[in-house]
């Protein structure tokens, strides 16, 4: 997504304090991984979300722990607030910087240190790309799950601040479950590590708390994740539907059957056809919405699966039913899905993706209800998402150039986002709060709950150094969004739990 003008925010800090900040970093780690001109630094101004940028005041990139952790002592003594960054794929804005504060890239901090195919584990860097550790693993007949879209640029670190999952996300969980220990480096230096090498580790839950915390808690410097064995084999049902209720009412069919696929995707009209010119992966273009679903594990276990949820796709009103006969041919079923994103960019100048989590009985009523939003936005949305788990990640297309679109997408976002929590979903899935939903987590949480999310960042960094002003909003800030009665705390939607 384009960045429009008004969204470029200025350099908010002297020409002194970036000498002083930058020599007291280059005592710590070599010269040439501290930058502070602009043309170093104006690579790292975004991530992902590119509509809200900053120019960092400096940019480092530490080469080992021990650096990590002297940087991080330093900056606490400075008072300079920190941004951790990954590969800056995330789509949330978290890995954006602080106007007067230093990104932490652990770019450098890139090698696989050990592979155990016994323990069917691999100990790995935070910047090891995610693809990486299944393509090293591939020798032993294993993989690591998680597959966000991003897979083969975004970094196990970055995936670990997010949560990350993917398309097979559904059977084999997100990076809360993939990923056994981490050691990290706390904003006084202290290195901890979370988690451990067995089934459970001693004390309080950290590690769960730690992943999906978004880079606020402290800076990740070696994971722990787990790898399983490759499937003897894989097929995916491509399942053509004329109505998005029935496609919706299909999958709530197969979890109702018992069955948990190994992916299961949904795409609209919209997303299908913008995909299909693109990666030519044999979509049906005339269909309403279309079901990718997929099977593995032995050919006996996937010829009998791929049965059943053939079976269940008929019973729920598919009009055409496609089974992938070889592992290319599943390949270009999936490509279609991988690449929904740039196939984006070939009819649309921008798109802003969102990443909102319902209740799976709800995706055919929220599918129709977003597309009474694009007549009200005037804008066109393209739906692509993880219809096994809910998770939803429509793509609302839109001109920056043109005056007055870019704030019609935010509107058009925030409001499905809100339409999430009054169906009982959730504002993120796997994208995270970054800067991008901050407003919306005052429709989603409680005063309390807030100030309990706010009670965690204290115990770790009683400063407010680490990644300050993403994820969690204050209560000003809510008061100004205007979703809140803050004389008497009232709450949009307050018959609805909050989790």
């Amino acid at each position: 997504m384009n960045a429009p003008t008004e969204t470029l925010l200025a350099p908010s800090f002297t020409a002194e304090r970036q000498r002083q900040v930058a020599a007291a970093l280059r005592a710590l780690i070599p010269a040439h991984a501290v930058l502070f001109n602009e043309e170093d630094t104006r690579p790292y101004e975004c991530d992902g979300l590119a509509a809200y940028r900053q120019l960092p005041m400096v940019v480092a990139l530490p080469e080992n722990e021990a650096q990590v952790a002297a940087m991080l002592k330093t900056c606490r003594d400075l008072k300079v607030p920190i941004v951790p960054r990954g590969a800056g794929t995330g789509l949330s804005g978290g890995a954006m910087p602080i106007a007067d504060g230093v990104v932490v890239s652990t770019a450098k901090l890139n090698r696989i240190i050990k592979m155990d195919a016994y323990s069917r584990t691999a100990i790995v860097q935070p910047g090891v790309r995610n693809l990486a550790i299944s393509d090293a693993a591939a020798v032993h007949g294993l993989y690591y799950a998680p597959d966000p879209s991003s897979q083969i640029a975004c970094t196990i670190g970055g995936n670990v601040a997010e949560n990350s999952g993917g398309v097979h996300c559904l059977k084999y969980g997100l990076t809360v479950h993939n990923v056994m220990r981490v050691r990290m480096v706390t904003i006084d230096g202290e290195i901890v590590e979370l988690g451990g090498a067995a089934l459970d580790a001693p004390g309080l839950d950290l590690l769960s708390v730690f992943i999906g915390s978004e880079g606020m808690l402290g800076i990740v410097t070696e994971v722990t994740v787990k790898l399983i064995p490759k499937p003897q084999l894989a097929r995916v049902i491509m399942a053509s539907f004329d109505d998005v209720v029935k496609s919706g009412n299909a999958v709530a069919n197969v979890i109702a059957a018992g069955i948990i696929p190994a992916g299961l995707e949904m795409m609209d009209k919209t997303s299908s056809r913008m995909v299909e010119p693109f990666v030519k992966a044999g979509y049906d273009i005339d269909a309403a919405a279309i079901l990718l679903c997929e099977s593995d594990g032995t050919a006996e276990e996937v010829e009998e699966e791929i049965g059943r949820m053939s079976a269940v796709f008929e019973a729920s009103g598919a009009t055409r039913i496609e089974v992938s006969r070889t592992e290319a041919e599943r390949l270009r079923f999936w490509s279609g899905r991988k690449n929904a994103f740039p196939a984006a960019g070939r009819i649309s100048p921008d798109y802003y993706c969102m990443d909102g989590t319902i209740p799976r009985k709800n995706l055919a009523q929220v599918l129709l209800r977003i597309e009474e939003m694009e007549g009200k936005h005037g804008l066109r949305c393209a739906n692509v998402f993880h219809a096994g788990d809910g998770n939803l990640h429509p793509l609302i297309l839109f001109d920056a150039n043109v005056p007055g679109e870019f704030h019609r997408a935010e509107a058009f976002g925030a409001e499905i986002l809100e339409l999430c929590v009054e169906v009982g979903g959730t504002i993120t899935g796997e994208h995270g709060v970054g800067i991008e939903k901050i407003n919306s987590m005052c429709v989603q949480f409680s005063p309390l709950e807030r100030e309990a999310f706010f009670g965690v960042k204290r115990a770790f960094d009683t400063a407010f150094l680490l990644n300050p002003d993403k994820a969690i909003p204050t209560l000003q800030r809510c008061a100004e969004y205007g979703k809140m009665h803050v004389q008497r705390g009232q709450l949009k939607f307050p018959d609805l739990p909050r989790f």
